[in-house]
């Protein structure tokens, strides 16, 4: 773009670097209110105590299998590796902690179980314990702490809570459904599978008068990596009431998976999942 002028040397001087962020130029300013600035102040404060954390012991209480969904989402965005005991019934402890803390005590993951304490926020019911090591600032010998944390603790959480579908295809699927006229009901993620060291949550539960009860997973996700651990769970969840609806346009050969050997329902659907298909398995 032509300016039609002279530019000047201290023009050139100023504009050479406007790009870099010191020299960036504040336009436009969203304030926090007071109330969501000492939530966030308040929050910070303690997040910095997990800075010096090497491991975390959280027990989750029985709680909205969805808000556990959110909380395992954030654990494994932020690379945390996580012992799990326990079920949807009682609730779970969840022992926390980073990789290299298989081989000694380490803070090097203070930081990401700091990230992780605003996602634990939206978990309803909840108590923590964490270990801390600081070293003495004279001596230099390294001293082990405590804290504890719960959810009556009045901290409130700047993360947004989960979505109520991972995917269209499931918004879409459940949207059809509450258009069928049939006896089951659908429910949105309320059941937990307690598998070795994890846990599987199913994307929906179906209920029926009776008190048949089965659980729906929907597959439609096409990563290899994705579609082996989904699969992976499935073996090791030994559930009798499984139905696993799978996309007819993912490469499971590819992934290594032999759907023969799937120890589930299975239904195989191409651009979208039909409640008739699901109700002629369930019937």
């Amino acid at each position: 773009q032509e300016l039609n002028r002279e530019v000047l040397t201290n023009e050139i001087s100023t504009g050479l670097y406007a790009d870099l962020n010191e020299n960036k130029i504040l336009t436009q300013f969203d304030a926090p209110t007071p109330e969501a600035l000492l939530h966030r102040y308040n929050l910070s404060q303690v997040q910095g105590i997990f800075y010096r954390a090497s491991q975390v012991e959280l027990t989750a209480h029985r709680n909205d299998p969805g808000e556990y969904k959110l909380l395992f989402r954030y654990l494994k965005l932020f690379q945390l590796m996580t012992y799990i005991e326990g079920d949807a019934e009682h609730g779970f402890t969840l022992t926390i902690d980073g990789p290299t803390s298989l081989f000694k005590p380490s803070t090097r993951y203070g930081l990401a179980l700091a990230k992780m304490l605003p996602a634990l926020l939206h978990v309803t019911k909840w108590s923590m314990h964490s270990t801390l090591q600081t070293k003495d600032p004279f001596s230099g010998v390294l001293k082990t702490g405590k804290f504890s944390l719960d959810s009556d603790c009045g901290l409130v959480s700047h993360y947004p809570p989960g979505k109520p579908y991972d995917s269209m295809l499931e918004a879409a699927f459940a949207e059809r459904w509450n258009a069928t006229k049939t006896e089951w009901k659908l429910e949105r993620e309320v059941d937990l599978i307690p598998i070795p060291g994890s846990v599987m949550i199913p994307d929906f539960r179906l209920v029926h008068p009776d008190g048949r009860v089965f659980l729906l997973e929907i597959v439609g996700y096409w990563r290899p990596e994705y579609l082996q651990k989904k699969f992976a769970q499935v073996h090791k969840s030994d559930c009798e009431n499984l139905i696993l609806a799978i996309s007819e346009r993912l490469n499971l050969e590819k992934a290594g998976v032999k759907v023969n050997e799937v120890p589930a329902k299975i239904i195989w659907f191409k651009d979208k999942l039909s409640p008739k298909s699901v109700l002629e398995v369930l019937e």
